[in-house]
């Protein structure tokens, strides 16, 4: 049982703890909005990471073979999604600022926590690294000896868990950059050079 709860945990922040586009954009939407949409984004990529760790478990080697095929699409699919939402990023940034600067303007909405939730939860299960990694990782630990349903629950748990407390703290991060930067053109900088890093990156998983 202890094994299997250190597993999950180092399995959890393995995959969480290198900062990537949707890190990034986890940072800067926290940053923009608030810590509790923030927070409940950050679940939502925990919830991600939890589900493929469940996936991974249960049925490692069938979900490798089933999706060997589409993990191409996929990828495409990820980065074309954190491209567009870089492109967002940028635009709604400016035209806040041009909006605060002329006076004429009123910013628009931003996403509730249930619909930042779903989203991070959508761009992550869509990016076929966080799969191949658990998969990977099960198949690469397992022994001959059965693994027991409890022992899998403790595993996904922890890897929730581990995924879930580092997202928290990128979001922890995001808001108060979101207080530092209180002012019209650090705010635009900063949604920039967000905006620019999350494209590059999502380039850069298509290599």
């Amino acid at each position: 049982m202890t094994g299997a709860l250190v597993a999950g945990l180092l399995a959890g922040y393995g995959i969480a703890m290198p900062v990537g586009a949707v890190a990034t954009y986890l940072v800067s939407l926290t940053a923009r909005t608030s810590l509790r949409t923030g927070v409940c984004a950050a679940l939502g990529v925990a919830a991600a990471d939890g589900l493929y760790a469940l996936v991974a478990t249960v049925g490692g080697t069938a979900l490798a073979a089933a999706l060997r095929p589409v993990l191409g699409p996929l990828r495409w699919a990820s980065a074309l999604l954190l491209l567009a939402l870089a492109v967002r990023g940028a635009v709604v940034a400016v035209r806040q600022y041009r909006g605060r600067h002329l006076g004429g303007r009123t910013d628009p909405p931003p996403p509730s926590p249930a619909r930042a939730f779903v989203a991070l939860l959508g761009i992550t299960l869509l990016n076929p690294t966080t799969v191949i990694y658990f998969v990977a990782l099960v198949l690469g630990t397992r022994t001959a000896d059965p693994v027991r349903p409890l022992e899998q629950g403790v595993f996904v748990l922890a890897a929730f868990a581990a995924s879930a407390s580092w997202q928290v703290l990128l979001a922890a991060g995001g808001a108060l950059l979101g207080r530092t930067l209180t002012g019209r053109r650090g705010r635009l900088v900063t949604a920039l050079v967000s905006s620019a890093v999350i494209a590059a990156l999502a380039v850069r998983m298509t290599r």
